[in-house]
């Protein structure tokens, strides 16, 4: 089974012609009866082998940080060894040289870029606790912004490198750190801050996502792949800070105003992925709407089925949007103006 960015890799190294790899898609796509922009693809597995070399990886990742961890370099017993994470980094780039330089297996390129940017955060983590074991606030959010920085700087170097898609996502989290970091320091003891930063970095990495996005109409190339994983990292960011800030959790109960009000922010969420046709706005803000309209089922009677009359509606729609995906966002596309839809992807593909 070939995917999408074989087909990429094929074309970038002139073994097809663009032309005959385009036509490859659209007998694809017409064979599913969907066009190809709309499937939002991205590869995860090339095959069973990618799952046994993560688990693998992942067993020799944990092994090695087990034993960084043994080596102290002064730090205290209870405090975390920064070995463990230069071990752990070190080791996720070598086998990244093999597996995703020469192999390109999707899935252990993931696990191995998330293994050396988390090493690099976790030796800088041990290393502020080493050095500064007692701080306050104000100082721990400085810490945690240098600390985001640095890891935003491996990331971008590891991008150089390997060019995982997922690199760019993982680069911009820490960038949005770095600045929460930063604020949080200036204005500390701010409950509510928190959530506006991560709404707000929600808000520029989802923009980022669409500036990747707008590169790429036809969603063809590496940089679908760079704009789905900015998506899939913006979109939590969004929709549990914004469901945060109305307060959905913030009592056992919630109002049937303050129910209503957030299905109504899923229903604009949903236009807003079928405008850009991706789907991580819905899945990430699944949990909110399945506990708002859990509660008003409760509220109008149904206290023993509430729970199942919840998933059959939700479930039976989000199926049914997902049949009708391409009719539904034909309609949301048409209605908008051209400024807009000169720049989101294409309804069928790119014109030839």
């Amino acid at each position: 089974m070939y995917s999408e960015s074989d087909l990429q890799d094929a074309v970038a190294a002139g073994v097809i012609p663009a032309q005959s790899a385009q036509a490859l898609r659209d007998h694809v796509a017409r064979l599913r009866s969907s066009p190809v922009v709309d499937e939002e693809s991205f590869r995860l597995l090339t095959g069973f082998n990618d799952i046994f070399v993560s688990i693998a990886g992942v067993i020799l990742l944990v092994a090695v940080g087990w034993l960084g961890n043994s080596v102290r370099l002064g730090a205290a017993e209870h405090h975390p060894s920064l070995m463990s994470g230069l071990l752990v980094a070190a080791t996720s780039w070598g086998l990244a040289e093999y597996f995703t330089r020469q192999r390109r297996m999707a899935l252990p390129s993931i696990l191995l870029l998330a293994g050396f940017v988390g090493g690099v955060a976790f030796a800088l983590g041990a290393l502020a606790a080493q050095l500064f074991p007692d701080v306050g606030d104000r100082v721990g959010a400085l810490i945690l912004s240098g600390v985001a920085a640095f890891s935003a700087l491996a990331a971008f170097a590891h991008w150089r490198r390997f060019m995982v898609p997922i690199t760019v996502a993982a680069g911009a989290a820490a960038a949005a750190g770095v600045v929460a970091g930063l604020v949080i320091a200036a204005i500390p003891n701010n409950v509510t801050l928190p959530f506006l930063l991560l709404l707000a970095g929600g808000l520029v990495i989802f923009a980022f996502a669409m500036w990747w996005d707008m590169s790429d109409r036809s969603r063809i190339t590496r940089r679908s792949d760079v704009a789905f994983w900015l998506h899939l990292t913006a979109a939590p960011m969004i929709a549990h800070s914004l469901f945060h800030l109305l307060g959905v959790f913030d009592g056992d109960d919630i109002s049937v105003a303050k129910a209503v009000m957030v299905i109504a922010l899923y229903v604009a969420f949903g236009l807003v992925a079928l405008a850009i046709d991706r789907r991580a706005l819905l899945v990430s803000s699944l949990a909110y709407v399945l506990f708002a309209l859990y509660a008003l089922f409760k509220q109008a009677g149904a206290v023993e089925l509430s729970a199942a009359f919840t998933a059959l509606v939700i479930g039976s729609s989000l199926l049914l949007l997902s049949a009708l995906w391409h009719h539904a966002r034909t309609l949301v596309v048409s209605g908008l103006p051209p400024v807009l839809t000169d720049k989101l992807p294409y309804l069928d593909r790119a014109p030839a």
